[in-house]
């Protein structure tokens, strides 16, 4: 439809379906997509500039940032609204009286949340490794970075771009969209104006937007131009689901019909892996399901995540020992998953993603 509609979650209006724009084919651009999952999370601690910049260097075709916001409206990268685990701020006496409990998509957290900090007192912080137990090394860089602005977070893919001479796209996810929305801090009109104020809201633009709900996916279907990707849990449901009482699971969201209404709306598809090769009881890998091929069917790209290298998260075939920290054979583990047609990955050591792809071919 040409015309513009106004998008509820955003605020913003726009092009409802531009009769000349380019159709949105995730992964077309560039084939297969490496995403430096929350930058090379494996290497640095996640969501800081380093971490990012790292991912591109090793080869990255796009850097990931979790999207929550502050309490003046400022998007920033951070895994969870709940910052106490990723930065120092435990040890900021002048923020003690900060932290509270808040029920996030349902369950109580507590912790510091970015939402009652503004963006001047989260500069303050630094970032800290969020899994030192098993990522001990990234530990050493505990303390040297700020938390990043999403507008930091694109001058650095463009400044990228034009050093390595290829374009270093952004893959940015809303976190908990209904959670925010619920406290008048909703994610999606602050993401709109900074992909409109970039350049970036344009079909051909090197971003994807992600979420683990579907009703903000779906009115950002109305307002940008760019691919979007419906993520799909490996159990529960869609919170806004939940808080809307709709009883549809993530198992229903991948079904054929279920699939079908996600292409609908969505041009990509990012499940856990363990929804396109199950494991069994004792954690091997067992048959692939058919999962690649329906969303192939329908045009939707499939990104599936995490990749990472560590036994903690490897298939019990594939780990190199009983320390949880020590890695494995990950190689192994691509070329299983590539095998089944996927069409990217989100990885924490991205250079090994861009070592199998390479192999693969």
């Amino acid at each position: 439809m040409a015309g513009f509609a106004v998008l509820s979650i955003t605020g913003v209006a726009g092009p409802a379906s531009p009769a000349d724009a380019a159709p949105k084919e995730a992964g077309a651009e560039s084939g297969f997509v490496v995403v430096g999952h929350r930058g090379a999370s494996g290497y640095r601690p996640e969501h800081t500039l380093a971490s990012y910049e790292l991912a591109a260097r090793m080869g990255a075709d796009y850097i990931e940032p979790d999207l929550v916001t502050t309490k003046d409206g400022v998007l920033v990268a951070r895994h969870e609204p709940e910052i106490g685990g990723t930065t120092d701020v435990a040890s900021h006496p002048e923020f003690a009286d900060r932290k509270t409990t808040k029920v996030v998509d349902g369950e109580p957290v507590t912790g510091w949340f970015a939402e009652d900090f503004t963006l001047s007192e989260l500069k303050t912080l630094r970032a800290q490794e969020r899994i030192p137990q098993l990522r001990p090394n990234n530990t050493i860089y505990d303390g040297r970075y700020q938390i990043p602005t999403l507008q930091e977070v694109i001058d650095l893919a463009k400044r990228l771009s034009r050093e390595l001479h290829r374009e270093i796209g952004i893959y940015p996810e809303t976190k908990h969209p209904t959670y925010f929305r619920q406290q008048g801090l909703a994610l999606e009109p602050a993401l709109v104006r900074a992909l409109r104020r970039n350049g970036l809201d344009r079909p051909n633009a090197k971003v994807y937007v992600q979420s683990f709900e579907v009703g903000n996916l779906v009115e950002l279907n109305r307002t940008l131009r760019v691919p979007l990707v419906q993520l799909i849990g490996g159990s529960g449901a869609p919170y806004d689901f939940v808080a809307s009482g709709d009883p549809r699971t993530y198992d229903d969201l991948v079904t054929p019909e279920g699939l079908a209404e996600i292409a609908t709306y969505a041009d990509g598809l990012g499940p856990t892996k363990d929804r396109i090769i199950p494991r069994d009881e004792n954690g091997y890998l067992t048959e692939p399901t058919a999962l690649v091929d329906d969303a192939h069917r329908l045009g939707l790209a499939v990104h599936p995540w995490t990749f990472r290298a560590e036994n903690a998260f490897l298939p019990a075939e594939l780990r190199s020992s009983d320390d949880p920290a020590a890695w494995g054979d990950i190689l192994a583990e691509y070329e299983t998953f590539l095998a089944t047609g996927i069409d990217g990955v989100f990885a924490d050591q991205p250079d090994i993603a861009v070592e199998a792809a390479r192999q693969r071919r």
